[in-house]
């Protein structure tokens, strides 16, 4: 089951709560009973691994270089 991580605005607690991905929206109160509260964007790794992509190369080398299209000098 997914977890989320949401913020109280009333005491500025951070929190998470384990829901289904229907329920992600729905309203979350905090630990201290809080209601003011605001669902947290969380950047999520899926799939593969950290070593299974090829690092890009520093500098020239037909690349494409910083913006992919050889626009760079």
């Amino acid at each position: 089951m997914p977890r989320y991580e949401y913020r109280c605005r009333t005491c500025g607690d951070t929190f998470e709560l384990s829901r289904p991905m229907a329920e992600s929206s729905a309203p979350a109160s905090c630990p201290s009973g809080h209601e003011d509260t605001v669902k947290l964007l969380s950047a999520v790794a899926v799939g593969g691994s950290a070593g299974s992509a090829p690092a890009p190369s520093a500098g020239g080398g037909g690349g494409g270089g910083c913006c992919g299209g050889g626009c760079c000098g």
